[in-house]
């Protein structure tokens, strides 16, 4: 029988040098898991003798790991915005930068009783978020994978019941003249940019949410969405490292929006753009 300790520790030694940066973290984290416990649970525990399946388990968990799969995958969990989602392959692995286009959604001057539409919603992540943080938002998500919506009717009925879900490609089947707000965090990688991804999140995460012809091509196809929405409708958008010019651009030129903004992530990136629906245009 191994203890607590000593399995952390052989599991820190196999991630060492692959693709984790903590891999003493990621290996507490993984035991932890197994053991139903967080890691400060973890470090109650640390001298217990851990049993030999869950011990075996683990480490089949550190080697897919060591491979590059995503902890989240492993887990089958990832906390966005202080709750816990549900995750597996047919999803992305929410990332940290998206809760900032959370916040910005949360800060726009909307109704009490706004009517909100996430496109490309993958675990719910945006979309279950809003309505939890805003009860009185009447939230629809949309995606047109329907493996990624089967998942994220697990997590609102987790989080957030209320929030309909949708099977639809971008704004199709649905009437966006409705909605105060469309936010999305879609596909925007080049799939021809070979260092645009870790060679991980390509081997692993779905391809039909992360690529995009030239990596602008979804962006402007919601660019041209907005004809269809009510003036002061606000659309929000992540968009990638480089992206948020050209996206303004087409933006101007479409003469559709009247105010436009965009916002950094904390690595300094751009990555968020907000539009207001304006009065003329289109």
């Amino acid at each position: 029988m191994t203890r607590v300790r000593e399995l952390v520790e052989q599991g820190r030694r196999s991630l060492v040098g692959r693709v984790v940066e903590a891999p003493g973290r990621e290996a507490a984290r993984l035991l932890a898991h197994l053991l139903g416990t967080g890691e400060a649970g973890l470090l109650a525990r640390d001298g217990e003798t851990v049993d030999a399946t869950i011990a075996d388990r683990f480490l089949e968990l550190v080697a897919r790991r060591a491979a590059g799969e995503p902890a989240a995958y492993l887990t089958g969990e990832r906390e966005f915005f202080g709750r816990r989602f549900a995750v597996d392959r047919r999803v992305l692995v929410p990332r940290p930068e998206t809760e900032h286009l959370v916040e910005i959604a949360l800060a726009l001057p909307l109704p009490d009783r706004a009517r909100v539409l996430d496109v490309g919603t993958g675990s719910g992540a945006i979309a279950l978020t809003l309505a939890a943080e805003r009860p009185a938002w009447r939230v629809v998500a949309s995606d047109r994978s329907l493996g990624a919506l089967a998942l994220a009717r697990g997590n609102a009925q987790a989080l957030a019941p209320g929030v309909a879900l949708v099977a639809a490609d971008l704004d199709a089947a649905l009437e966006l003249g409705g909605f105060d707000l469309v936010v999305s965090n879609p596909p925007y990688v080049d799939p021809e940019d070979e260092t645009a991804l870790s060679p991980e999140v390509r081997a692993h995460e779905p391809p039909l949410a992360l690529f995009a012809h030239g990596g602008l091509a979804v962006l402007e196809r919601l660019l041209a969405a907005g004809r269809a929405l009510r003036p002061g409708a606000y659309l929000a958008v992540e968009v990638g490292a480089g992206q948020a010019a050209a996206l303004v651009e087409r933006a101007r030129a479409g003469g559709l929006y009247d105010e436009l903004s965009v916002s950094s992530d904390l690595a300094g990136i751009e990555r968020d753009v907000v539009l207001r629906r304006g009065a003329r245009g289109g």
